[in-house]
């Protein structure tokens, strides 16, 4: 979901954008805890499972032109494979997907989540929308495989993700870094979509222009 509108503000006109952001992961795996640590500031040990999705928003002043409100929806662990998910993803533009670095089990679960987000929703132009890979909870101890961060670089190359963060909600580690990595990869996406629709548009006009003096040229021969 983005939309585009003016907003005027002390210096002049400024733009505002929308973009609906998926954060999705195995239950348990702290998405929630990273959506309040992002938006308010605020942590506590004592969430409850996500049932179904929930909403929040970010507005960022991203620069002194542009005002960015990311519409994050947490989506319950539950939930993956479900038929609603795809009711879920519309419209989303870019995504988190979280595992838990204490537990093996939440990164073996992270391939079906991308393939799922994959399958079921895409950019306008047909591209898999920009998903970031965070491994929440780097505050405590790691488990197995998950010391070996040279392994994850090469799975997200292999997955298609566009970078990983180690992140804890409870320290406040990444959390804003990451975020901001995922929003640049949104506004370069919007940018370049908007310029081929320009380009695309004086195509379209070149080719009135043309046909109708086409017509009469061959009507005078």
């Amino acid at each position: 979901m983005k939309t585009d509108c003016p907003e005027m503000a002390s210096g002049g006109e400024k733009k505002e954008h929308l973009y609906k952001i998926l954060v999705i992961g195995e239950l348990g795996t702290g998405k929630t805890s990273i959506i309040k640590r992002y938006v308010h500031q605020f942590f506590s040990q004592h969430y409850r499972a996500t049932i179904g999705v929930d909403f929040a928003l970010k507005v960022i002043n991203w620069d002194a032109e542009t005002i960015v409100r990311l519409q994050l929806w947490d989506i319950a662990g539950q939930e993956r494979f479900g038929n609603m998910t795809r009711v879920y993803y519309k419209e989303a533009v870019g995504a988190f997907i979280v595992f838990d670095l204490s537990r093996a089990s939440t990164f073996d679960a992270v391939t079906k989540w991308k393939n799922d987000l994959d399958l079921k929703v895409q950019l306008p132009d047909g591209r898999p929308v920009p998903c970031v890979l965070l491994a929440n909870k780097c505050d405590q101890p790691k488990e197995g495989l998950m010391n070996n961060t040279s392994q994850i670089d090469d799975f997200c190359k292999e997955k298609g993700f566009i970078g990983w963060f180690e992140t804890s909600a409870k320290e406040n580690i990444n959390i804003d870094e990451s975020a901001r990595f995922l929003v640049t990869q949104v506004l370069q996406n919007d940018k370049a979509m908007k310029s081929d629709d320009v380009k695309d548009k004086d195509r379209i006009q070149l080719d009135d222009i043309d046909g109708p003096i086409k017509k009469e040229k061959k009507g005078c021969c």
